[in-house]
């Protein structure tokens, strides 16, 4: 597999997917809200399924389709998240069977709505890596074709797509910069191989606590980090990817860190606002201008990708 992306691989992800992903909507934000600079929010998470999972889990499916490798048993992968129902409702969308495998302490409205885009929910052990193991035994016993939240290039370069949805737009804002959250990897890493094709600065924002791709370029190399965020149910990944770390080498990244309170006042904010109810990780791209983390020179132009709504919005009323 190969540790990095070029701009050919979101274009070739771009076409795949064109017409069936909804397309990228941006709003305004108020001007003089981040001094001089000019803001764009990048409505994602009203994507299918709710975040931007979707695009790289149908750009996975539809490549191997269309490269004649995607078997009978179809896919399988672990994972209750945004990643599983995205390859649930990925495979439907082109009539292919998946298998979901949780942890038996899965809450059942996950199971219930992974259920409703068709896929096979299968409950194992009590813990994220039992599930992992069994859907990778799953796959070595009927050669279903796993697939990853992340950690696959495919998976990454479909999440490009989302700088080429603003590029590509009539009229649309050229941007300057663009600030996604990190997890393991798979949206930044998309985006920046996007974004180094159009000289766009990435900011890379994470948790202090959940700082998977800034321990990577402090070390060199992918490390394990301790998880522990309000926004860890998205972005907790214990190590980044190598596809990650190559594009937050290559191209012109900034690494952020905020805090927890940081992001939970961007989620009321945008709550309080906007009246825009989304995941803790879509608050953790926009706590590095809240917080000032990164500070936007005047008249640059930023997008902040709003990757997700799964969330419980309760805490917010």
């Amino acid at each position: 597999m190969t540790d990095h992306l070029d701009h050919k691989d979101i274009v070739q992800a771009a076409e795949r997917i064109r017409g069936n992903v909804r397309p990228l909507a941006l709003a305004p934000v108020d001007p003089g809200t981040f001094g001089e600079a000019r803001v764009w929010l990048a409505l994602e998470f009203m994507q299918h399924t709710g975040s931007f999972k979707a695009r790289g889990a149908l750009n996975f499916t539809a490549a191997h389709i269309d490269d004649g490798t995607m078997p009978k048993a179809g896919v399988v992968i672990a994972s209750g998240g945004n990643a599983g129902l995205a390859c649930a409702w990925a495979a439907g969308h082109y009539g292919v069977d998946a298998t979901v495998f949780l942890p038996e302490t899965a809450p059942a409205v996950k199971v219930d709505r992974l259920q409703a885009y068709g896929a096979t929910v299968k409950l194992t052990g009590t813990e994220y890596h039992h599930a992992a193991d069994a859907a990778a035994t799953h796959a070595a016993e009927t050669g279903a074709l796993p697939s990853h939240a992340y950690d696959n290039p495919l998976i990454a370069a479909g999440a490009g797509t989302i700088l080429e949805d603003i590029y590509s737009r009539p009229g649309g804002p050229l941007v300057d910069t663009i600030i996604v959250a990190v997890g393991g990897g798979g949206l930044f890493a998309g985006v920046a191989a996007a974004a180094a094709h159009q000289n766009v600065r990435v900011v890379a924002v994470e948790p202090e606590n959940c700082r998977a791709l800034n321990a990577a370029i402090e070390a060199g190399d992918v490390v394990d980090v301790d998880v522990s965020s309000v926004a860890a149910d998205s972005l907790g990944a214990r190590r980044t990817s190598r596809i990650a770390l190559h594009a937050a080498k290559a191209g012109d990244v900034r690494s952020v860190l905020v805090t927890d309170d940081q992001i939970v006042a961007a989620r009321r904010a945008l709550w309080n606002h906007r009246r825009l109810a989304v995941e803790h990780a879509a608050a953790t791209a926009l706590a590095a201008l809240t917080s000032g983390a990164y500070t936007p020179a005047p008249g640059e132009t930023v997008a902040v990708v709003l990757c997700g709504a799964n969330t419980n919005p309760a805490d917010l009323v």
